[in-house]
């Protein structure tokens, strides 16, 4: 009984470095991100810019509840970015909502994309700036 273990943890970890370094090759880094208050979903977050981040989120197979959540999960995400970087808001630049369907069924799915933005200055031309 140990062996099959043994053998699908090495299958499953194969499998993840597999993924991982496609996502690599790629030219981005994907983060599977855990929120305690989302586990009903799998979160990947990736940065696409210097303030841009692109989210997907796909609801886990087998769940309890959660199937409006998405949009939910995405501000939290959001607003916890800001507040960990210094920004003073977001804005949700896209977000879909979705079915993919799969072999084992079909799956609730979300993507978006998020820009962190700074306060704009009262003197947007810095004419008072004094050096």
């Amino acid at each position: 009984m140990t062996r099959i273990w043994l053998c699908l943890l090495l299958i499953l970890t194969q499998s993840a470095c597999t993924t991982l370094s496609t996502n690599l090759a790629l030219g981005g880094v994907v983060f599977i991100v855990y929120d305690p208050l989302a586990p009903n979903w799998e979160i990947e977050e990736s940065k696409s810019g210097e303030d841009t981040y692109r989210f997907s989120l796909k609801m886990k197979r087998y769940h309890t509840g959660g199937t409006g959540e998405s949009i939910q999960i995405l501000k939290r995400r959001a607003s916890l970015l800001q507040d960990q970087q210094g920004f003073d808001s977001y804005q949700i630049l896209e977000y879909t909502e979705g079915i993919e369907s799969e072999t084992l069924g079909a799956r609730r799915v979300a993507q978006g994309k998020i820009r962190l933005l700074r306060r704009q200055q009262a003197d947007s031309f810095m004419l008072n700036e004094r050096n």
